[in-house]
């Protein structure tokens, strides 16, 4: 493939969303992979793939990073900078900060001297933030500025609610970035919208909780999120609490509309299955509403009708379209978002899930279902893995340990509304040298429709 990248992958991101969605398309993708939890004794790692279609080496991974330690649990990562610091000539968008959920270590990635084979820069080890901040669990990464603000799910112990770690633009520990957490009882994804003075957090559980696995009579214990928390951003506090009750069980990825100016954002309710549209009324109150439901199915082999698990949601840089998940069902689907208020399906593909409605992808029968996802900037290509977290996988999709995971990419229709997967495309990380192993989040080395805010 062509080595000599677009300047957009070293620089500060974008002046605005449609300045990105004009960027030329990503030819390589970042994904974590993992052997966490399959029970073969490697590092988990960072994986290369070309996804450059007039390459060689096209749907491939070209690259792979090992961690220096075992046990990791690679999960969520992010950038040290974003489009929120486009003007700031001092920037750059060249480190990927990867937490390991479990290890609580964080690896600051180089990927700007080499983006084919990126390299360990940093490490800030787990102990030093136990020690200093009393927080384990790294979850979601974002630039603040030229700064970084991560969320944890737990104290040093393991214990709900966990809090925010500040890091410097020198990836040093300045401390704690939240001044309270309030009345706050569990952390977990986060946006902001600086315009607005605005922060969104919302909630899954303690480490010690969702660690082992899942357990449907800790939801009935109240050992699960149902609420979403609005914050002052600048006073770095929460100021208001939305109670979800049974419409936002398990209340996981929280997305703002990427313009600016907008109040308009989205939750995605894992066990609820449902999305959460919340926004700013004109009498300055923040709102919430139920705008889609997902029913359960039946299943032979359950005593209760599966829920989707919607473990993830996503929104188009156009502000379109939403995409969301089915863990357990095993679809996806693409929603036009223009009327926030009433959403409309305009695709839905099948891949993996307990339903037995998904077909073999180009030569692959999927073990899970899709679970994470990355768009293109301009909309049109849509990433999807198929892993959670190694011990829900574990339970839910056992042969998973054996087949690995899978990435596959879905064309989508960005005029009239559609999905469908792309025939050409499948990065099979059941084949991968070192055994079976599972893949997760996906990042672009220009950015992406997840981590990119504007100031």
């Amino acid at each position: 493939m062509n080595t000599k990248l677009d300047k957009s992958c070293c620089g500060p991101g974008y002046s605005s969303p449609s300045e990105a969605i004009k960027a030329p398309s990503e030819k390589i993708l970042y994904t974590i992979a993992i052997y966490t939890g399959t029970g073969i004794q490697k590092p988990d790692y960072l994986a290369t793939i070309d996804v450059d279609p007039d390459s060689p080496n096209y749907s491939k991974v070209i690259h792979r990073l090992e961690m220096p330690g075992i046990g990791d649990e690679l999960h969520h990562m992010g950038w040290n900078a974003c489009s929120s610091c486009h003007g700031d000539s001092g920037m750059s968008r060249k480190y990927l900060l990867v937490p390991g959920v479990r290890s609580n270590n964080i690896y600051v990635i180089d990927t700007a001297t080499d983006p084919l084979a990126p390299r360990i820069y940093k490490v800030i080890k787990g102990s030093e933030i136990k020690s200093k901040t009393n927080l384990s669990g790294p979850h979601t990464v974002h630039c603040l500025g030229s700064e970084i603000i991560i969320s944890f799910l737990g104290n040093a112990k393991g214990e709900a609610p966990g809090g925010y770690l500040h890091l410097n633009k020198e990836f040093e520990i300045i401390g704690r970035w939240e001044n309270s957490m309030g009345n706050i009882p569990f952390s977990y994804d986060f946006w902001y919208q600086p315009r607005h003075n605005v922060m969104v957090s919302s909630e899954w559980a303690a480490p010690n909780t969702f660690m082992p696995g899942f357990d449907l009579e800790e939801v009935g214990h109240l050992k699960y999120g149902r609420r979403l928390h609005i914050w002052d951003f600048e006073k770095k506090r929460p100021i208001k609490t939305m109670y979800l009750g049974e419409d936002g069980l398990i209340p996981l990825e929280v997305k703002f509309k990427h313009d600016p100016n907008s109040t308009h954002g989205f939750c995605g309710a894992a066990l609820s299955s449902n999305v959460i549209h919340f926004w700013k009324a004109k009498n300055g109150n923040w709102e919430w509403e139920k705008v889609i439901d997902i029913d359960n199915e039946p299943h032979p082999d359950w005593p209760i009708p599966i829920p989707g698990v919607m473990s993830a949601i996503l929104v188009s840089m156009d502000d379109k379209y939403l995409y969301l998940n089915n863990w357990l069902h095993g679809d996806m689907r693409q929603y036009n978002i223009t009327d926030p208020h009433n959403p409309k399906l305009t695709g839905q593909i099948w891949m993996g899930g307990l339903l037995g409605k998904a077909p073999i992808v180009n030569g692959v029968n999927i073990s899970g279902g899709p679970q994470m996802y990355q768009l293109s900037l301009d909309g049109k290509r849509l990433y999807v893995t198929t892993s959670l977290f190694s011990t829900w996988d574990n339970q839910f999709y056992p042969e998973i340990k054996t087949q690995g995971g899978a990435m596959i990419m879905i064309d989508c229709d960005v005029e009239n509304g559609g999905m469908k997967i792309n025939e050409n495309f499948i990065v099979n990380f059941g084949k991968e040298p070192n055994g079976p192993s599972r893949c997760h989040e996906s990042r672009y080395p220009g950015g992406d429709c997840t981590s990119d805010i504007w100031l």
